[in-house]
């Protein structure tokens, strides 16, 4: 109730004529502002109003918890032991809803099973539910929010321009398009792009390292037949030629003829971008896949020839959710993934990055229609996909398609301590842990070229597994402190790429949010700056708050 009053008697409203940015202009003050609607705002402003301070979650989305809640319900855990705090408590809000008869509404639980990664998806050991569909992830976040008397703002974008107001090193204040003010004594960028962040000036990086910069045998450029390479062209050849094995011809669509570069190179190049969609064949909740505008099936011509060389693994990442759903990920040569549409989308504008999302959406939407509708398709696989459509219970205001794509990798940022895989492998001791990451080194694609064969292929995918859950640094939360004082950084963290990969999972953004929670709001306490806080004080508050650190 204190947050929610402060935040009352802090606001002060103007009224101004003209543009969007001055119609609705109003200054709100809280001591954490937390830019960003992803599950790591949440658990940031969570943990900042249980310890007492006022917040304000200012959200570009109108639906919390990013994709979390946008698809993404085959959570990538890795090793659960090290999911704590307020993540854990996620999870368990979703056992209590998924242990209520009522939450099946297309089956029983019963025949739903208990089939997880490793473990099982319904714990009743730790009353943990890791498997789940979209809205119900919603309602935990909307049921976290609510107990905690967080004000949240939404569909509140940040302007990128001129937006951001820093005073003697640190954020005074953030304006929104709408030409809203939010002023604070700390700011957390909780976005999957890092806006805030790059606004503030603060260094970071974008693309992939060359391997030599952190002595990291995985970054950069990944060509040539490695053991930890997936999801590329298994051994088959695959002309990229209109005529098959005629240069001359010219090439098929979405495949580069630039030079891939050379293994262990640095570039600009990030991992491939899809969305999570949620279907199903359950005939009642199930809406058939229709032909997207700007549909054109030329952009599908490799997969044909995929086909054609045998390859049938279309649906082996449809991966079971409750209620006959799934979280259908990328899978094979040619699938979900749009290997190299994404690359300016970190730096782009919003338009331009609004033009990148229709443009995944016209061709995964494409793709799914295509499947299941073009003659040239196996029979096989065109049948079973015209079985699948989208469910109609799901993203009920968006045409059942997720709200958010999955911005797998935007701007890192270039922190006091910078995450490599020296880190993520145990090369490196991590001397202030805020919270551990376990699952593989995992990037997908970032780009599809013509070897020198003449044959297709795929580049950028590692799945290196870790042999061991690993610490996370407090320092790759924060800027360097010449940069900017009172900014933490909870999603685009202080990271190698190749680090990201692993580092980038839903759970661990879920934690590093409640992390940063803490580090404000301890320094607000101490009336320090968050680079003087002893991490003792730090260690010690976080695993009273449940969070695992080794």
């Amino acid at each position: 109730m204190k947050s929610c009053l402060y935040i009352l008697l802090s606001l002060t409203v103007i009224t101004f004529g003209g543009c969007r940015s001055e119609t609705n202009s109003a200054t709100y003050k809280a001591d954490v502002i937390i830019y960003g609607g992803t599950s790591s705002a949440v658990t940031a402003a969570v943990q900042v109003a249980r310890m007492g301070k006022s917040v304000i979650i200012v959200s570009p989305d109108v639906h919390l918890g990013g994709l979390s809640s946008s698809g993404l319900g085959f959570t990538d855990t890795g090793n659960k032991a090290v999911i704590g705090g307020l993540a854990r408590e996620f999870y368990q809000i979703l056992y209590q809803h998924y242990m209520k008869p009522e939450s099946w509404n297309w089956q029983k639980q019963s025949e739903y099973g208990n089939k997880g990664q490793g473990n099982p998806a319904i714990d009743g050991e730790l009353r943990t539910m890791w498997i789940f569909e979209p809205h119900s992830a919603e309602d935990a976040f909307e049921q976290m929010i609510k107990q905690n008397n967080i004000t949240v703002l939404r569909n509140e974008w940040l302007d990128r321009e001129t937006g951001v107001v820093k005073n003697n090193g640190t954020i005074a204040s953030m304006k929104t398009l709408s030409g809203k003010i939010f002023k604070g004594k700390f700011f957390i960028d909780a976005t999957y792009e890092g806006d805030l962040m790059a606004s503030a000036g603060v260094s970071y990086h974008t693309g992939r390292e060359a391997g030599t910069v952190y002595n990291e045998e995985w970054n950069g450029v990944q060509t040539g037949d490695l053991e930890y390479k997936h999801h590329d062209f298994e051994n088959i050849n695959v002309s990229p030629y209109v005529i098959p094995g005629d240069s001359s011809s010219g090439v098929l669509p979405r495949i580069s003829t630039a030079d891939p570069g050379k293994r262990g190179d640095g570039d600009t190049r990030i991992q491939a971008y899809c969305f999570r969609t949620c279907l199903t064949k359950n005939d009642i909740n199930r809406v058939p896949f229709t032909r997207p505008a700007g549909y054109d099936s030329t952009q599908y011509e490799l997969l044909l020839r995929v086909y054609a060389a045998g390859w049938r693994g279309t649906f082996n990442k449809f991966d079971v959710i409750p209620n006959l759903k799934t979280d259908v990920n990328n899978h094979g040569p040619f699938s979900f993934d749009n290997i190299g549409m994404n690359y300016d989308y970190p730096e782009a504008n919003y338009e331009r990055r609004k033009e990148i999302i229709n443009e995944h959406i016209t061709y995964q939407k494409g793709l799914l229609f295509f499947i299941a509708n073009d003659p040239r398709v196996p029979a096989d696989v065109r049948d079973e996909m015209f079985k699948w459509g989208y469910s109609k219970d799901e993203f009920p205001d968006n045409g059942n398609w997720p709200y958010n794509i999955y911005v797998r990798e935007a701007r890192r940022m270039t922190g006091e301590y910078i995450m490599t895989e020296n880190d993520v492998l145990g090369k490196r001791e991590v001397p202030h842990s805020i919270g551990m990451g376990s699952y593989n080194l995992d990037s997908h694609n970032a780009q599809r070229y013509i070897k020198p064969d003449g044959f297709v292929e795929n580049e950028g995918d590692v799945e290196l597994p870790t042999k061991q859950p690993y610490r996370i640094d407090l320092g790759s939360i924060l800027p360097k402190k010449d940069e900017c004082r009172n900014l933490l950084v909870s999603v685009c963290v202080s990271s190698s790429h190749i680090a990201f990969g692993s580092i980038r999972m839903e759970p661990v953004f879920m934690i590093l949010g409640q992390s940063a929670g803490t580090v404000a709001s301890m320094a607000l306490e101490k009336k320090k700056s968050i680079y003087d806080l002893s991490y003792d004080e730090i260690m010690t508050k976080l695993i009273a708050d449940g969070q695992i650190l080794k």
